[in-house]
């Protein structure tokens, strides 16, 4: 299991209600997710940031243990 962290924070309350609303999910599940989302923005802006940097050699046939004819 992850460690947990307690934290207090001050955020606005029609925002949370919004977020809780949209999420179907209680304050802490709602906020996980919300941080899982940021993280995965994250990961994909720096992916993104390698479009066109990276050359891959890979012949899928082989890969996947195919015949080529």
């Amino acid at each position: 299991m992850a460690q947990v962290k307690r934290i207090t924070a001050n955020l606005p309350q029609d925002l949370l209600e919004d977020a809780i609303r949209a999420s179907g999910k209680g304050i802490t599940e709602t906020l996980i997710e919300g941080l899982e989302m940021v993280r995965r923005s994250a990961a994909y802006e720096k992916a993104m940031a390698l479009k066109g940097k990276v050359r891959l050699d890979i012949d899928l046939e082989v890969s996947r243990e195919r015949n080529a004819g």
